[in-house]
């Protein structure tokens, strides 16, 4: 079995990188995806200094772009503009700061069918390719799967833009996952056939990516985020499916508060000295 890091979906301080990575290493984690959905808080110098404090410590780094910033727009108007702006800075704070890759969403259907939407984000993305390679910022990107039954996102939409574009890597959400099947996740082999398909997609070394944490769930949709064991999902088949596979994995809890991150992060540790399954 490959190794798995894991870390939260914060920075947990942002007071300086010091503080950060301080705390991540003080709580055990080898992961941190940086927050930016809800807006960009972190300049270069201050990048800069949190991936090296976080290579010292053998913490892998992800970024998570801004929520609008996703594409598949209609038109190349402001909204596309300010998408391919927050998508470019991503990058750009990816680069400084060595992460792995930008975690984005692909966006919506907007009235269209799903290959005529998934055909445009396709588009969309080579454009930003174009744009980043001439700015040295043609890092991985990470299109997530996404919790709405009915809207683009679902896992065959991620697994086929990956499929298209071999710098767009899979991130593989369990919570929306869970919600999408209406809680179907609860055996090993639900989440072996997903990491599966993800590895026959990703390069050799690169890691699966994946989002995990508690979620409530209605009529097939995601409602929210909660604590570890207050829903149905559990880490332990998820231990257990990666342990059926070589490939590392960087596993991200979206979870709401520390005990949770923790409570999975413990069972995720256990992986090392458990048998494939």
């Amino acid at each position: 079995m490959g190794e798995i890091r894991v870390g939260p979906a914060r920075v947990p301080s942002r007071e300086s990188p010091e503080a950060a990575v301080g705390l991540l290493r003080e709580r055990g984690y080898r992961a941190c995806e940086i927050d930016f959905e809800g807006g960009f808080w972190m300049d270069y110098p201050w990048a800069e200094r949190y991936g090296e404090l976080a290579r010292e410590a053998g913490i892998a780094l992800s970024v998570h772009a801004p929520i609008p910033g996703f594409l598949g727009h209609l038109e190349r108007d402001k909204k596309y503009r300010m998408a391919i702006g927050m998508l470019d800075h991503s990058a750009g704070i990816a680069v400084a700061c060595g992460a792995e890759l930008v975690v984005f969403h692909p966006g919506f259907l907007l009235g269209r069918e799903r290959e005529a939407a998934l055909e445009e984000v396709a588009e969309q993305l080579g454009e930003l390719r174009e744009r980043l390679e001439g700015k040295s910022r043609a890092v991985p990107f990470g299109v997530e799967i996404m919790g709405r039954v009915r809207e683009l996102g679902t896992a065959e939409d991620v697994f086929w833009l990956s499929a298209r574009l071999d710098w767009v890597r899979p991130v593989l959400d369990f919570a929306h996952l869970h919600a999408v099947t209406d809680g179907g996740f609860l055996d090993v082999d639900a989440f072996a056939g997903v990491l599966g398909a993800a590895d026959q997609l990703l390069e050799p070394g690169a890691p699966f990516h994946v989002h995990f944490s508690d979620i409530a769930y209605a009529n097939r949709n995601e409602t929210k985020h909660l604590s570890y064991g207050e829903g149905t999902l559990r880490a332990e088949p998820l231990r257990d499916a990666l342990a059926r596979f070589d490939r590392p994995a960087t596993v991200i809890s979206e979870s709401p508060n520390e005990e949770s991150h923790q409570a999975i992060r413990e069972i995720l540790a256990e992986a090392g000295s458990r048998s494939p399954r």
